[in-house]
């Protein structure tokens, strides 16, 4: 077995499989606030010195994608890959389209009308690492919402390694609708959206995921600039009985693992007996080996599912209490009855139910968005959504009869409260 594994449920066991790595960020904090605090003070020549030294880039006079580029990188990329950003766009775009809110009116009691007003965030900036994959993904799952909001301005924030930034990032970008991509990466990149310089314009909420740099970046300057979530390593829990295909379930367990070295993979087995649990633990181990001897990263597959665990449990109300209490950013119900199992569901960034929901059509194609809430967050937190990228004002129109009616009530618990002007208010205008 490549991992640990609990044949049954107990309280101790539960509150192992729940533990997440540590996260820990202490040993970088000094590093990130100085970078902070220098990019706050020198602004460009912060960020020049910084794209030189990390990513030996130079930003003189050159901050900025060109439209040069932008064609350059479109000329560049195969055309099947083309096709696939296009189908993906319209998934996306069409699931979030259907989330534009319409506002509620409501008369409260005659002459007091309450409603809200929905306004977008008016910048924001969209960071996307330059890791060992180009996640062009997350731009389509990020920009897409944002434009549908009508943010006036998007502006996207990736490290130039030698002065080159992925084709696929630049494309995907380019069509999804971002204003400007900006060549920065790393914890300068965020404290540069949060603050502004001579060049960058300061944004009203960062959104993206990165590495422990850019994690501790966001969450610093979260006092002062809004952001999405502050992303942990990713996770996905995969619930199994013996309906479903061990190559299927292995095959999804990787697609996770391969992110990297830190990320979080469970499997719940459910099982009428501990024997046919292990019979389908060993099914599923046998099927990652042979998937494992096709497939490359092994660098980071073989860490995370050693670091990972497995579980027996032997019904939903079992399955249930393990989901739940996890709280996993994805989650995979391949079972018979997944849809009785689905109702019990409370804590899920992301639900992903059959035999043929791979949490891998999320993450690129079918329409959902895949920013969603790692480390256990999904028990208070959603992932993002068209809401991410908007506002909702609260307005009110009291008619004079509406402010009568109202006087008592509020005059009475303003008093209450030792608030004398807010009952003063109220009073000089029905008094009149």
């Amino acid at each position: 077995m490549y991992w640990k594994v609990y044949e049954t449920l107990t309280a101790d066991n539960l509150t192992a499989l729940c533990k997440r790595p540590d996260f820990n960020l202490s040993d970088i904090k000094e590093t990130v606030e100085t970078i902070i605090k220098n990019v706050k003070k020198d602004k460009d020549e912060a960020l020049i010195s910084y794209a030189k030294q990390f990513d030996n880039t130079d930003l003189k006079d050159n901050f900025y994608v060109s439209e040069e580029e932008f064609k350059e990188a479109e000329n560049s990329v195969d055309e099947a890959l083309k096709v696939a950003i296009e189908e993906a766009y319209r998934n996306i775009y069409a699931f979030h389209k259907a989330q534009l809110p319409k506002g509620e009116r409501v008369e409260t009691l005659e002459g007091c009308n309450c409603w809200r007003k929905i306004v977008p965030i008016n910048s924001v900036g969209l960071y996307i690492p330059g890791g060992t994959a180009p996640l062009f993904s997350t731009i389509l799952m990020l920009a897409i919402p944002a434009k549908i909001a009508q943010c006036k301005e998007i502006i996207l924030a990736t490290p130039a390694k030698n002065n080159k930034i992925a084709p696929s990032i630049l494309y995907a970008a380019k069509r999804a609708g971002v204003d400007k991509v900006l060549k920065c990466g790393g914890s300068q990149a965020i404290a540069a959206l949060s603050f502004g310089t001579e060049s960058v314009k300061k944004v009203d909420k960062i959104f993206g995921p990165g590495n422990r740099f850019v994690a501790l970046a966001k969450s610093l300057v979260s006092d002062h600039t809004a952001i999405d979530m502050i992303a942990g390593p990713s996770e996905v829990m995969v619930v199994a009985d013996k309906s479903a295909n061990p190559m299927f379930v292995a095959t999804d367990l990787l697609s996770q693992a391969e992110h990297g070295k830190d990320s979080q993979v469970v499997l719940v087995v459910k099982a009428e007996t501990k024997e046919e649990g292990k019979a389908i633990l060993a099914n599923v181990d046998d099927a990652l080996a042979k998937a494992l001897s096709t497939l490359d990263r092994h660098e980071f597959v073989i860490p995370s599912l050693t670091s990972s665990s497995a579980i027996i449990v032997k019904n939903n109300t079992e399955a249930l209490e393990v989901i739940n209490s996890y709280a996993p950013e994805h989650l995979i119900l391949n079972t018979i009855d997944c849809d009785i199992l689905l109702e019990g569901v409370e804590n899920a960034g992301s639900v992903f139910l059959g035999q043929y929901s791979p949490e891998a059509a999320g993450d690129y194609a079918s329409g959902t968005n895949h920013t969603l809430p790692t480390s256990g967050w999904a028990n208070s937190c959603s992932g993002v959504s068209l809401d991410s990228f908007i506002k909702k004002i609260t307005c009110q129109r009291l008619s004079l009869k509406a402010a009568q009616a109202l006087s008592s009530t509020v005059i009475t618990m303003a008093k209450a409260e030792g608030l004398s002007s807010h009952a003063l208010a109220m009073k000089v205008r029905v008094n009149e």
